[in-house]
């Protein structure tokens, strides 16, 4: 029978108050990479993100969005027309059918808005967790927690949000990050992964909390 591998404990309090304390001075108002225009142009932004990357995605929807920034609209450009702008990213023709499902959904069902609810969202085509997650956060100001494989590993890596999965992960931030950081929280944690916690050559010489974290591996 497989051992399952225990959890060791979240730093403390305090440990974590100065953290996102420095995290926040260096970076008072992070937001996503991803541009959009409205909340419409979001969830299909990070719907469209998944095994891509946000420099991809955008370069992607600049022409897309700059047409069809509304569920109609991109209805009305139809299933070949979001093809054809979409065609760099992985899994391009799959996620073009997610996104003009999603669209007939949104004009039918929700009169063209996009809902600021978490099962409504995850009912979407294409919108999981994460994705839901991200709109809540991003456009309509929830302290929401979207887990990617950036801050699963940063929240392991530093004690932060440990976790065995992104679950449980998203809970541990949820349990032990202070309140008055919970709105940003997955943005530092995310632009601290992507930029300095790197996942093969974490850049601990540069970290400005390197002194908090007790991840082993770090260069002296």
């Amino acid at each position: 029978m497989a051992k399952t591998r225990s959890i060791p404990p979240a730093l403390p309090f305090a440990d974590q108050v100065a953290i996102f304390s420095r995290l926040a001075e260096s970076n008072p108002t992070p937001e996503t990479e991803l541009n959009f225009t409205n909340p419409y142009t979001l969830v299909v932004a990070v719907a469209l993100s998944a095994q891509a990357t946000d420099v991809g995605v955008n370069k992607a929807t600049r022409g897309l969005f700059a047409i069809a920034d509304t569920p109609q609209k991109m209805l009305d450009l139809g299933l070949e027309g979001v093809t054809e702008h979409i065609k760099t990213i992985g899994l391009f023709r799959q996620k073009a059918k997610n996104v003009i499902a999603m669209s007939r959904i949104l004009v039918e069902d929700y009169g063209g808005e996009v809902p600021d609810s978490r099962s409504a969202l995850m009912s979407l085509p294409g919108v999981g967790r994460k994705t839901a997650n991200v709109v809540l956060n991003s456009a309509f100001g929830h302290s929401s927690q979207a887990v990617d494989t950036h801050i699963f590993r940063v929240g392991n890596r530093t004690r932060i949000a440990p976790g065995r999965d992104v679950d449980e992960v998203e809970r541990a931030i949820e349990d032990n990050v202070p309140v008055r950081f919970q709105q940003h929280a997955h943005h530092w944690l995310i632009l601290h992964g992507r930029y300095i916690c790197q996942a093969r050559r974490p850049r601990c010489a540069v970290c400005i909390i390197n002194d908090l974290c007790p991840y082993e591996e770090k260069t002296g």
